[in-house]
């Protein structure tokens, strides 16, 4: 592996993002706030600096062999999550919890560390909503639009975000299709404000909570999240497009672009649909302790949607809802949503594909000779693809259970300790305990925090590419340059 060609790509992508500073410097200007505008201006010229520097032995049209590849795409969201830290340290914050709210921010959490809201003025919390914009995007917008203007084709490194999941393939113009997606996220997500607008959410809020919904991010500028706002007209919009945020972007784009029944076709889909509506409506009854009410309907399909689709939005204090209900809730965490989109979590279609080699294994206890293909969507499913699965579905798994492990050991409690790690490494955000929908991440102790941005970091990477960087095959093969 090549290290200056890994920070020459990481540099040139940094110094685009110092781009990004620009609408919250332009915000506190117009705000008067002058301190926190500069800090922004600090922000900007040390990403571009840095970022300069980095890239000066970068070579045009590199070809990347695949340990590289996993490398800029692994130390591209690291070092942009470290440059995004730093309007946040200059507001106050300790380095730890500053670049804790900058990797909640661009893996799209929403786990805060924030505890007084009032402290912070509207540029910062509009760059927390955009970190987390940019952060959905994901592998659309920086390793397919951006770096074949580096000279670098987007396909070169596609593979090392993407899982290899059937319905995460978009087309072979790969560029064309992520530039029609990304134009489909910009437009869903301008819909969305102009809908909360309309509902009666005030205009700054509105562009806030539109673009940390499309995202799955979940982070709000109100400490009260959405039950601050008591609008159930804007939870009914937030539910359609928590639900959009956690499908498939390619899907989607199919089904508005003249294939209305698309959304049913698609196997992953009606997965993700029915695991949720049987979540609400098992929530629901739970709360009424009988047939529910509409108030109970939509409160529980809020919730049941924010954390099936990894968003992390609280309608209500579920934290003190009964065991029954958090149960529920706890499985939508696991399950995440569908590849492809800003979701976190395994994804929908891995366990459609674990559930589906089951239902094979058990067949074939009463039918030992008979021949039996994974099929999806009418096609075979290769064996290496099942496999890959059914590592990638142990891998979270087992990063749930020994992340719970280690927090429990440096100090949290049980409930605390578990819910935090499926939080955290499935990019969904609010745990249960103190670090609930109403509470913050800020009492864990710095080493629990940056167990808990490690954790965020390789949830966003799907845990493999970073796994793979460890392998000694890639140590070993480490030098400066050619």
């Amino acid at each position: 592996m090549r290290v200056t060609l890994v920070f020459g790509v990481v540099g040139q992508l940094l110094r685009r993002f110092s781009v990004a500073f620009i609408p919250p410097l332009l915000l506190g200007v117009v705000d008067e706030q002058w301190d926190l505008a500069g800090h922004f201006v600090v922000a900007a010229l040390a990403t571009y600096i840095i970022g300069t520097l980095a890239g000066l032995r970068f070579s045009t049209a590199p070809v990347f062999h695949r340990a590289e590849a996993l490398a800029v795409v692994a130390f591209t969201w690291l070092s942009v999550a470290v440059f995004g830290a730093i309007p946040y340290a200059l507001q106050g914050l300790s380095f730890v919890d500053a670049v804790f709210e900058s990797m909640s921010g661009l893996t799209t959490t929403g786990a805060t560390v924030f505890t007084r809201f009032e402290r912070y003025g509207r540029a910062l919390f509009l760059w927390r909503a955009m970190s987390q914009w940019f952060g959905g995007l994901g592998v659309i917008a920086l390793f397919v639009v951006v770096l074949p203007r580096l000279g670098i084709a987007g396909r070169q490194l596609f593979f090392a975000e993407a899982s290899g999941a059937p319905s995460e393939a978009i087309s072979p113009q790969v560029r064309d299709s992520a530039n029609r997606l990304w134009i489909l996220y910009t437009a869903l997500t301008t819909l969305l404000a102009g809908l909360l607008l309309l509902t009666g959410m005030p205009p700054y809020e509105s562009v806030l909570h539109a673009l940390t919904t499309m995202s799955a991010g979940g982070f709000s500028p109100n400490p009260q999240s959405i039950s601050g706002y008591h609008n159930a007209a804007a939870e009914w919009v937030l539910v359609v497009f928590m639900l959009l945020s956690g499908t498939s972007f390619t899907l989607q784009y199919k089904v508005f672009t003249g294939r209305p029944f698309g959304f049913f076709r698609d196997g992953e889909f009606v997965f993700y649909l029915s695991v949720t509506l049987v979540g609400a409506l098992g929530v629901a009854c739970v709360l009424a302790r009988g047939t529910p009410e509409l108030s109970h309907l939509r409160v529980a399909a809020f919730q049941a949607t924010s954390l099936v689709s990894s968003t992390g939005f609280a309608s209500v204090d579920y934290d003190r809802w009964s065991d029954s209900a958090r149960a529920i809730l706890i499985t939508l965490m696991v399950l995440g949503g569908c590849a492809g989109s800003a979701a976190g979590g395994p994804k929908a279609i891995r366990f459609v594909l674990v559930l589906k080699r089951m239902q094979r294994e058990i067949t074939r206890v009463l039918h030992p000779r008979a021949v039996l293909p994974l099929r999806y969507k009418k096609r075979p499913i290769p064996d290496e693809i099942v496999r890959a699965v059914y590592s990638l579905v142990v891998l979270y798994l087992a990063g749930y259970f020994l992340l719970g492990v280690v927090l429990v050991l440096l100090g949290s409690d049980l409930v605390t300790g578990f819910s935090a790690a499926l939080a955290c490494l499935g990019n969904i955000g609010p745990a249960f305990g103190p670090a609930g929908p109403m509470g913050s991440f800020a009492h864990f102790s710095d080493l629990a925090k940056s167990v808990l941005v490690f954790a965020m970091w390789i949830g966003r990477l799907e845990i493999v590419a970073v796994l793979a960087l460890l392998h000694s095959d890639v140590w070993r093969a480490i030098r400066w340059q050619d």
